[in-house]
C-alpha cells in the first residue's frame, strides 16, 4: 500500500481570499440569523362569557377576537370576510353592543360577555331572525348571513334607555353592507 504524502500548507492569495470570505460571511451572518429568529409571542388567559357559558381561553396577545372565537373556542359561525371591518361578516355582540370582531384583540375583553350567531338560538329553537332568514330564503350566498342576523338583532332590539317615542329602527344606523357586497345581488343593488 502506498503511503500518503502530506503537503505542507502554503498560504496563497487564492486561499487567503477564500478563507477571508468564509470567516467574514460567518461574522456578518451570525448576528443576523440570531436577530431574525422570532420572539415567542406573549400569551394570556382571557375569561369570557361566550353565549352564556363562562370560558377561559389561552390566546396569543396578538389574536383578534374573531380568531379566538373560531380557532380557540370552536365557534365557526362567525365568519372572516375582509378582515378589515368593512364587510360585517364577523359581527358579534360584545357586552350587548355590536362589534366587528376582526378589529379588536381578544385580550382587551377579559371578563366581557360575547354573543355569536350560535348564541342567538335557545337550544334547538332558532332565534326568530334565524327562522325568518330560512323561511324567506334570505341567505344570498350565505357567507355573511351570520353577521347580518346579529346586526339586525341589535337594530330591532329596543334600546335599554329609549323613550316610548323613540323607534329603534328610526334611530338605528344601517350599515351599507347590510345587503351583501359579494356580487350575489342583481346589478344596481348595493
Amino acid at each position: 500500500m502506498a503511503e500518503e504524502v502530506t503537503k505542507p500548507f502554503t498560504l496563497t492569495r487564492r486561499s487567503f481570499v477564500g478563507a477571508s470570505a468564509v470567516v467574514g460571511g460567518i461574522a456578518v451572518a451570525g448576528p443576523l440569523v440570531a436577530c431574525s429568529a422570532p420572539e415567542p409571542a406573549a400569551e394570556a388567559s382571557v375569561t369570557l362569557t361566550i353565549n352564556g357559558e363562562k370560558r377561559t381561553v389561552a390566546v396569543d396577545n396578538r389574536t383578534s377576537l374573531l380568531d379566538m372565537l373560531r380557532e380557540r373556542a370552536g365557534l365557526t359561525g362567525t365568519k372572516k370576510g375582509c378582515n378589515q371591518g368593512a364587510c360585517g361578516a364577523c359581527t358579534v355582540l360584545l357586552n350587548g353592543r355590536r362589534v366587528n370582531s376582526c378589529l379588536t384583540l381578544a385580550v382587551m375583553h377579559d371578563g366581557a360577555e360575547i354573543t355569536t350567531i350560535e348564541g342567538l338560538a335557545k337550544g334547538d329553537q332558532l332565534h326568530p331572525l334565524q327562522q325568518a332568514f330560512i323561511d324567506q330564503d334570505a341567505f344570498q350566498c350565505g357567507y355573511c348571513t351570520p353577521g347580518q342576523i346579529v346586526l339586525t338583532d341589535t337594530i330591532l332590539a329596543p334600546p335599554a334607555a329609549a323613550s316610548a317615542s323613540c323607534s329603534p329602527i328610526a334611530s338605528a344606523k344601517w350599515p351599507r353592507w347590510l345587503v351583501a357586497n359579494c356580487n350575489s345581488q342583481p346589478s344596481g343593488v348595493s
